[in-house]
């Protein structure tokens, strides 16, 4: 079974994204924040993470800067999740290498499609 791991320090926002995903069959970990997901990672690699840009301690593009130069951890599938909604944004997110980048709010079907393709790819 895949496990995501949710990366986000709201948690409304966190709630929302674990139900979903828990709901599609999918094994979700959660993190607070990016160090936290970062001591997560070395334990346990999930196939995806889905993460918040701004929390404290590590930003999400700081997470996935570093996920996608480690050798270990380059291949994991990493979706950004962020009410910074501007093309700047996005294509920063994209440039750090994520998979995928969504604004929140998000429609429901959006957000497991992206996470359905990504597991197949």
């Amino acid at each position: 079974m895949a496990t995501v791991l949710v990366v986000e320090d709201s948690p409304t926002q966190r709630e929302i994204i674990i139900q979903l995903l828990q709901k599609s069959g999918l094994q979700v970990t959660v993190a607070h924040d990016g160090v936290e997901a970062l001591e997560q990672i070395q334990v346990s690699c999930p196939s995806i993470v889905v993460l918040d840009v701004v929390m404290p301690r590590m930003n999400g593009y700081e997470l996935c800067r570093k996920l996608k130069t480690d050798p270990k951890t380059q291949n994991v599938r990493v979706i950004m999740c962020s009410t910074k909604g501007e093309e700047f944004d996005r294509h920063w997110g994209m440039k750090q290498g994520a998979d995928a980048y969504i604004v929140k709010p998000f429609q429901s079907n959006e957000f497991l499609g992206t996470v359905k393709q990504l597991l197949q790819g």
